[in-house]
């Protein structure tokens, strides 16, 4: 959390952050959309969404990367939807077939090479529309 305000005083930095992280990172990622409302980009994979009065907070476009086989974190889904949706986020969600949760780690044998490549091109390509304002 720290690393926004840090990261938007560096004379070096265009003062746009965007976030990814994985897992507690990607939950972490939804806590940083909720508190910053400024985060030029957040990429969850696979993370805890917030509360519903939380998420409505959320004003950061979100790339919300998920695996198919994943109960715990998908089954609070359909709640973050509905809250994104009240709240007017622009969001992206995609649920990569027959993956588990960690599917990008290439060190578990949960890795699929080809989710983590999509997900990774997609992730790229937020960050350059959102972060770098780029036309993807």
């Amino acid at each position: 959390m720290a690393a926004v305000p840090f990261l938007k005083s560096r004379p070096e930095t265009t003062g746009k952050i965007g976030a990814v992280g994985f897992c507690f990172g990607g939950g972490i990622v939804n806590a940083m959309a909720v508190r910053f409302t400024d985060l030029a980009a957040g990429v969850p994979y696979y993370g805890s969404q917030p509360s519903a009065a939380d998420a409505a907070k959320i004003k950061t476009p979100l790339l919300i990367q998920y695996a198919s086989d994943d109960p715990r974190i998908n089954e609070g889904w359909p709640a973050f939807e509905t809250a994104l949706k009240a709240a007017h986020v622009k969001y992206e969600m995609h649920m990569y077939p027959n993956t588990q949760h960690g599917f990008h780690n290439d060190t578990t044998p949960r890795y699929d090479d080809a989710a983590a490549k999509l997900s990774w091109r997609r992730t790229v390509a937020f960050f350059d529309a959102h972060v770098r304002g780029r036309a993807a």
